[in-house]
């Protein structure tokens, strides 16, 4: 019997092992998609204790702590700290074979050198252990990143985001790359009048501009993505429930930004239009400054209407989506490319009946300018997990470039999170070794260890190029 979380956790082959220990696990960390604030990176922001960096915002926890009965106060509510890490601590013994288990105490061995199971009977003691450490100046934000050996962090920003938090980290010296992404989905959220008209006149005071028609909008936005791309982004992302891409003409769109500018609500048919020339216009502007795009597509968001309207969005609300994805996406990346303006695209999908439609899909749009310039990205969400991760690298195995492939991403709102890069890289070991070990690829360490070093980290380097 094995012990739990050794050196060799998920290891199963020597093959496996060789290429983890003297491969996967020296390479530094590329977090090209996360939702750190980077407020926290430019305060080096300190936690006073394990409920701050570890359970606030983390909505994979609350699930898993309400599924197991336990009141909100304890999740979200006004419960002490320590009241909310003892109820997660009574929650995890329940976690068994749900990744959760294994990130938890991924977490605790990698940054607090704990080995201890996290229960009931232990909580008291791993509190006060962690929090001790805590106290100290080496746990601070920027420490943590440097402990995790990352060297480059993406974050989130939306288009009127006032970037002063990336500029204070690159004035600062911080040694590690804190850039930020365009996410332009509040741009396209034409679903109500009044929330997108005043998110409008915010958009027009950060480009310093006067928006009363789509040309002048477009312009704006444009203003804006050039600001970004003087700040360092090169990385667009979308979060979609699917790909949209209905026919439409030029006056069209112009009628219909005047009339949601004007303050009535649209008809569906108006809101898929304006949608899919918004994807359209981003997708262009991608391309003419040279960055990625991302899609994240297939979540059915808060569909608890009762605690969304308690809590809000991002609380643990949504699950796996069942949208039509291969026509529209299809359509869209086609616009694009007849165009010669489809920028390098990553494509990730919730549902993991996709995957092999994804994996099929990139191959329609390759074409030679770059390695791997579609990307079928890494399991996401509910899917970052073994079973998950292993799913997306066997259908991106056989109907794609494994090789070529630009790795994990954190996804994640916690600075503990650097761990899942260990989970995807021994998942990936694992998968190689077990190949070997059947015969089924050459026992070539050369090869393979290459191979490994080059989707932990080289192939996200290179690929995103900032």
């Amino acid at each position: 019997m094995k012990k739990f979380m050794d050196e060799n956790f998920l290891l199963q082959t020597k093959t496996a092992q060789d290429l983890y220990h003297n491969h996967a696990a020296k390479m530094p960390i590329f977090d090209y998609h996360c939702h750190i604030n980077p407020q926290e990176i430019a305060d080096d922001k300190r936690y006073e204790n394990m409920t701050q960096v570890w359970l606030y915002g983390d909505h994979y926890k609350w699930r898993a702590m309400r599924t197991n009965g336990v009141d909100e106060k304890y999740c979200t509510g006004d419960a002490s700290d320590w009241e909310k890490f003892e109820k997660w601590a009574e929650t995890v013994p329940y976690t068994l074979r749900n990744p959760l288990y294994h990130w938890t105490h991924l977490e605790l061995k990698k940054f607090f050198g704990i080995d201890k199971v996290l229960s009931p009977a232990t909580a008291k003691e791993i509190w006060g252990e962690c929090n001790a450490k805590l106290q100290t100046p080496e746990y601070s934000s920027r420490n943590i990143i440097r402990m995790a050996n990352v060297d480059t962090i993406c974050t989130t920003d939306d288009p009127i985001d006032s970037l002063e938090f990336h500029k204070q980290i690159k004035d600062d010296g911080f040694e590690i790359a804190v850039l930020p992404a365009w996410r332009p989905d509040k741009a396209m959220a034409v679903e109500n009048a009044e929330s997108y008209n005043e998110y409008i006149d915010k958009l027009a005071d950060a480009a310093d501009s006067t928006i009363k028609t789509f040309s002048s909008f477009i312009a704006a936005i444009d203003k804006r993505h050039q600001f970004f791309h003087d700040n360092g982004c090169r990385l667009s992302d979308h979060g979609l429930e699917t790909f949209i891409a209905e026919d439409y003409t030029e006056s069209e769109i112009e009628q219909i930004f005047d009339k949601v500018r004007g303050g009535t609500d649209l008809s569906s048919e108006e809101i898929l239009k304006f949608k899919s020339c918004m994807l359209y216009e981003f997708g262009i502007m991608d391309h003419s400054r040279g960055w990625t795009q991302q899609f994240h597509v297939g979540a059915l968001r808060n569909n608890s209407t009762r605690l969304f309207n308690k809590l809000g969005a991002d609380v643990g609300l949504d699950s796996i989506g069942d949208f039509e994805i291969a026509k529209p996406l299809s359509k869209f990346l086609d616009r694009l490319d007849m165009k010669n303006q489809l920028a390098k695209t990553v494509l990730y999908n919730l549902n993991p009946r996709d995957n092999e439609l994804m994996g099929t899909m990139i191959g329609n749009f390759q074409d030679g300018s770059v390695p791997g310039k579609m990307q079928f990205g890494s399991g996401w969400w509910f899917l970052d997990q073994k079973d998950g991760m292993e799913k997306q690298m066997n259908a991106l195995s056989n109907l794609g470039l494994l090789s070529r492939f630009v790795g994990m991403l954190t996804d994640s709102r916690s600075f503990l999170s650097y761990t899942r890069h260990e989970y995807f890289r021994r998942t990936l070991c694992n998968l190689l070794g077990n190949d070997v070990e059947n015969g089924e690829i050459p026992y070539d360490m050369e090869l393979l260890g290459n191979m490994v070093e080059n989707i932990c980290f080289n192939n996200a380097k290179e690929y995103f190029n900032f």
